[in-house]
């Protein structure tokens, strides 16, 4: 059997490189600082609560698949050393999973990569309303077509890599769909739900008509992850 312990993530300002500053400041917009600042405190949660799970289980010749990850090798470890000293709790926790033993896997395809990012770049980058718009329109007609792409490469490394009697830990967004489309034979362990992962993003714009659901689903995001929650 092979096992893939699936970790459903929210990447911090750390991950999002030249598009962190746009994406502050739309978040600002649209939310106010004072639920923007709970929203990173609650990510910082979530990033502290997988730390304590990862220190609490063997990790020695794990295959680790990461988001984002377009190499391997000495390439790949550079990308983790940037991001860990950029502060990413991403890189971080991956760097020190690979200091325990684990083996870092190349996971995403290059060009399929960067043709995401220069979308987003595009739109967010835009001077005038027309380039905003067409950037807008032009990201979200593509949008989903590079996220499958995108997911069945993923899905396809993870087969090709992983062998019997091996375990793998992804770490991947929550609105990727690589579950349906692993085979059957990997036995999958979700560290956290991604449902509810995916629901606290959706609901963070529209918290005041949803509190109760939103501060349920935040206190699940820091809450401490046990062995047998896997």
């Amino acid at each position: 059997m092979r096992t893939l312990l699936y970790v459903p993530i929210i990447h911090t300002s750390a991950d999002l490189g030249s598009l962190a500053e746009e994406v502050e400041r739309r978040g600002l917009k649209k939310i106010g600082e004072n639920m923007w600042r709970d929203h990173l405190r609650t990510i910082d949660g979530l990033w502290d609560a997988l730390f304590l799970y990862f220190d609490s289980i063997h990790v020695s010749g794990a295959k680790i698949f990461q988001d984002g990850m377009i190499a391997d090798g000495d390439v790949g470890l550079n990308i983790i050393q940037e991001g860990e000293k950029a502060g990413s709790k991403n890189h971080q926790l991956v760097s020190k999973l690979l200091h325990r033993g684990a083996l870092l896997m190349k996971t995403e395809n290059f060009n399929l990569v960067k043709k995401e990012r220069d979308r987003l770049l595009k739109m967010i980058r835009a001077k005038t309303t027309v380039e905003k718009l067409f950037g807008l329109i032009l990201y979200k007609l593509t949008k989903k077509t590079l996220l499958r792409q995108r997911d069945e490469y993923i899905a396809q490394r993870i087969d090709q890599a992983l062998k019997e009697g091996e375990t793998g830990i992804l770490f991947i967004g929550a609105y990727h769909h690589i579950k349906p489309r692993l085979p059957h034979d990997i036995h999958i362990k979700e560290i956290k739900d991604t449902r509810k992962i995916k629901d606290y993003q959706s609901l963070l714009p529209f918290y005041p008509k949803n509190k109760k659901r939103f501060e349920d689903l935040s206190g699940y995001l820091i809450s401490k992850i046990d062995e047998g929650d896997s």
